[in-house]
């Protein structure tokens, strides 16, 4: 089970369109749950553990699709979306096992799945965020099936030896999603750049003084570089292992939404 600390960097650390929305759900957690926070071990020297990005999916009906799911989420509109969530056999994949209903419709499943109703209606968000990452890895045990976005390629066991050396959990690192990465000194995007970041996992830090960021600005993320100094980069340059992740299946010369993986709006 992850830590506390790991599912909030997997709910700030988003997409680049959902980042603000997620990270205002974690504004609002309970007190409870922030006092239950699991002690944070101190900024440290660590030794880079070099990520490999993924490809983006080499199918020109795959950027079209996208194109047209970005543009039905900026929309909301949810007679546009059905058309393009497969009608029977969506899935979502949680920690406890498949939880979709499959007595309810594909667009009923996945309006549930990721919060396509109601005040805040997240899903929406998260949708637009989904379209534009171009990448996709086939999901084991479903033919067919690929789900964005996809994990970098990287040696398991030196992530595993670095979250040992350093007292942390694996879910605390993140990795740029570009080479040369801008770190900032302050908490503030115009904060003078103090360093650029390579393509390494990078340690993610709570930041309990930061101000909820207003309207769709994109939050910074304190984090730890190698040297062990402390840092601000953009939540939109940076990505977790094990984000959630929306699944796709090939259907004719087009594409459809199959399924989910992860917790969703819950």
């Amino acid at each position: 089970m992850r830590s506390l600390l790991s599912i909030t960097i997997a709910i700030t650390l988003f997409t680049p369109i959902a980042a603000s929305a997620q990270s205002q759900r974690l504004v609002q957690a309970k007190p409870q749950q922030q006092q239950q926070a699991p002690k944070v071990a101190p900024a440290r020297a660590y030794t880079a553990v070099a990520v490999k990005l993924p490809t983006p999916l080499d199918d020109p009906s795959f950027e079209a699709f996208r194109k047209q799911l970005g543009e039905i989420a900026q929309k909301k509109d949810r007679a546009a979306l059905a058309k393009l969530v497969v009608a029977q056999g969506f899935f979502w994949e949680a920690e406890n096992g498949d939880k979709a209903d499959k007595k309810k419709s594909g667009i009923d499943n996945l309006s549930t799945t990721i919060g396509l109703t109601g005040k805040e209606a997240i899903g929406w968000d998260m949708l637009a965020g989904y379209s534009g990452d171009p990448t996709a890895t086939p999901f084991p045990g479903k033919q067919g099936v690929v789900c964005a976005p996809a994990d970098p390629t990287f040696d398991e066991k030196a992530l595993e030896e670095l979250s040992k050396a350093t007292q942390t959990d694996p879910g605390e690192w993140g990795y740029p999603l570009a080479d040369g990465v801008e770190v900032r000194s302050g908490n503030n995007a115009k904060a003078p750049v103090s360093e650029k970041l390579g393509l390494h996992f990078v340690r993610i830090l709570p930041d309990e003084s930061s101000a909820p960021p207003a309207g769709n600005q994109i939050p910074l993320i304190k984090i730890v570089t190698p040297s062990g100094k402390t840092g601000f980069v953009s939540g939109d340059a940076i990505a977790p292992l094990g984000n959630d992740q929306i699944c796709y299946v090939k259907d004719g010369a087009g594409w459809k939404i199959a399924g989910f993986v992860g917790a969703g709006d819950q």
